[in-house]
Order: C-alpha cells, then structure tokens, then sequence
C-alpha cells in the first residue's frame, strides 16, 4: 500500500509541475508577456491603443480558433504530442516577435502565438487535471494553474532587469522578446521531460456531444462576458501605470504583484470554495475583479495600478478555473470538449475586450471609460450566473 501510494505521489508530483511550467510558458508568457512589454512597443514603433488592440485581439483570435479545433476528436492520444508541439511554437513565435515591426506583421504572430497558447493549455490541462482526479489530489490543480501567475511574475522581473541593459542598436523591447523566447525554451525542456502521458489511455476514446442545460448555458455566457471584462486591465494595465508616470520600477511592481497575486490567488481562495461551494467562489470572485478593474481608474495613482493588478491577479485564475471545474462537472461525459467550448466562449470575449477598448482609449486620450465598461460586463456576468441557476451547481 505504502509503495503504490508512494509511485502515486510521484506521478501526481511530476503532473504537478509540468502543469505549471507548461503554464507559465504558454500562457505567462506566450499571452500574457505582451502586456509588460507593450508600453516599450508603443514607445519605440510609435502605436497608439488601438493598434495595441488590434494585435491584441489577433491573439486572442487565434486563441479562439485553436480552442474551436481543439474540441474535437481528432486529436483523441495525440495530447501530450500536441502540447509539446505547441510550447515549441510558441518559444518560436516569442522570438519572432523580437524581430518584425509593423502592426500586420505582429498580429500575424500574435495570432499564432493564441493557437499555440489555446492548444497548449487545453491539451496540457486535459492531462494534468486528468492525472489530479484520477489520485484524488486537488494540489495539481492548484499548481497547474498557478503556473500562469508565475509566469508573470517572473517576466515582470525579466522586463524590469533587461532595462538597465544597454543593448546598443537593438532596441530594449526586442530585447525583452528574445529573452522572454530564450526563459519559455528552457521551461519547454523541463516540461518535456517531466510531463506525463495520459492515464489509463481514456484520452483515446472520443466523447459524445455536450447536452446542453440551463445552468451550462449560463456559465459558459458569464464565461464569455469574464473575457470581455478581464481582458481590457490584462492588456493595459501596464500601459495604465505608464500613464500615471514613466517609471520602470512602477511598472514591474504593477506587473509583478499581478503575477504574485495570481500564483497564489487558488490557495487565498480555498477557505471560501470549502465554505460555500466553487460555484458561489466562481461568483464571489467575479465581484471582487469588477471592483479591481474600476479602481485602475477610480483611485488615485499609483494605488489605481497596484490595487487593481492584485486584484485581477487574485482573481482571473480563480474563475478560470472554478469556471472549468464547473463545466466539467456539468458535462462529465465531454470534458474535453467542454473545456475547448468555454475556452471558446472566453476567446469571443477576448476579442472583442481590446478592439474595444483600444478604440474607446485612442478616442478619449484615457482608459477610464473602456476600463469602466469592462467593469460593467463583469457585473452582467454575475447577474447571468445567478439567474440561469449556475449557483445550484455542486462541484465533486
């Protein structure tokens, strides 16, 4: 007994952090690095907000349409291939990233650096989550998920350091892409080598259709209206602190307690999810972000910035997560499935969170008014959970 325990704790270790790492690679820095580094874009290829939007968006069309392809069964036993392969990609396409100018030619990478991120989380998380419920340890989760806020911290630190660097002709924010694809390519090889393969080779049998109900219909619109909501402070919060005042050091910290709070936010919240339940977490952090995303405009500076990252850092991965858990519990029998089609729904929001608050921004010279309806769909996305029955969810 004590052996076959012991051979389970390894495995579940391994899943563990291979989760993380494939996280903080494909989504803190694969989506996520643009953020810190777009202040320096803006300054050194002369954007405004929306051409920060527009390639923004890109990424989070492509985001889209991987999740839209990953939900289908062709991919039934090739996951762990297909994740490998898409953390290769997108070490490439930060890289490439470093070496284009032009707003076309940047939301052309940044639209395959979101089909690679989507494909990466989901594929990865379909096993690592797996491997998690299969040993009855509810830590993979936490640490498969905290992998995104680590990833941001440590490229907020990444960012902040490079700026001392005199790197001559090659302009700092080149600079930080290559250096953000030189740290991602060393979490691919600890990933490739720690990842396990799906269990049991359940991942080989394809799943039935989602039946959809009422509560599924609910969550899965909150979900797309959270992408809207999150996505506007997510992608120009840094940008924001800029703003207020030209500071590399404000920067970081604004990032930096971003990524912090986010790698720690699933352990902050465990004592409500045990109190009252993922469903009413789900909600209550929906809350909790809208008032995070209002003060990075509401309150005055620096603390609009610092207070409103670790506010969506304490919060967008909670609801990503409990958002998913949710889903699977209402569509056990598609997992997958369910997981590519929230996915989805959270890409449509994605997209249309910068164009439109690149557009509002570039009109009124502020983020205040794009950050104040953001703000405003989060709160529609609580009301819709709480109308169409999605607190009467119970989470195994």
């Amino acid at each position: 007994m004590m052996q076959r325990t012991a051979a389970s704790s390894r495995v579940t270790l391994r899943a563990a952090i291979a989760g993380a790492l494939a996280m903080a690679v494909a989504m803190g820095l694969g989506r996520f690095f643009y953020t810190p580094v777009l202040p320096g874009m803006m300054a050194g290829l002369g954007l405004n907000a929306a051409d920060a939007g527009i390639i923004a968006a890109a990424n989070f069309a492509g985001y889209l349409i991987g999740a839209v392809l990953a939900a289908y069964g062709w991919a039934a036993g090739r996951e762990r291939s297909l994740a490998i392969g898409a953390l290769a990609a997108t070490v490439l396409l930060l890289l490439a990233m470093g070496l284009f100018s032009g707003v076309a030619a940047l939301s052309v990478i940044r639209f395959l650096a979101g089909l690679a991120s989507a494909f990466a989380m989901i594929f990865t998380s379909g096993i690592v989550l797996s491997i998690g419920l299969a040993h009855g340890d509810p830590r993979v989760q936490m640490a498969h998920f905290s992998g995104v806020g680590s990833g941001i911290a440590v490229s907020a630190v990444l960012v902040y350091l490079l700026s001392f660097i005199d790197f001559s002709a090659l302009p700092a924010w080149r600079a930080d892409w290559l250096f953000g694809a030189l740290l991602a390519a060393a979490g691919l090889a600890a990933v490739m080598a720690l990842l396990p393969r799906p269990e049991g080779g359940a991942s080989a049998v394809r799943e039935p259709p989602i039946v959809w109900t009422r509560p599924l219909v609910a969550l899965t619109l909150s979900y797309g209206l959270f992408g809207i909501g999150y996505v506007v402070t997510a992608t120009f919060i840094v940008a924001i602190a800029r703003e207020g005042a030209e500071s590399p050091l404000l920067e970081c910290l604004t990032w930096l307690v971003t990524g912090g709070a986010a790698a720690l936010s699933l352990i902050a919240w465990k004592p409500v999810e045990r109190r009252s339940g993922v469903a009413m977490a789900y909600l209550l952090a929906i809350l909790v972000e809208t008032v995070g995303v209002a003060a990075t405009v509401l309150l005055p500076f620096p603390w609009s910035a610092l207070v409103g990252g670790v506010l969506l850092g304490l919060t967008f991965i909670v609801i990503t997560a409990y958002g998913l858990q949710l889903g699977r519990v209402l569509a056990s029998r598609s997992p997958r499935q369910v997981l590519a089609l929230m996915t989805a729904a959270f890409g449509v929001g994605q997209i249309i969170g910068p164009l439109g608050a690149g557009f509002l921004a570039a009109r009124t010279g502020s983020y205040a008014l794009p950050s104040l309806a953001a703000a405003g769909i989060l709160l529609l996305a609580a009301a819709i959970t709480v109308l169409g029955g999605a607190l009467s969810i119970k989470s195994r």
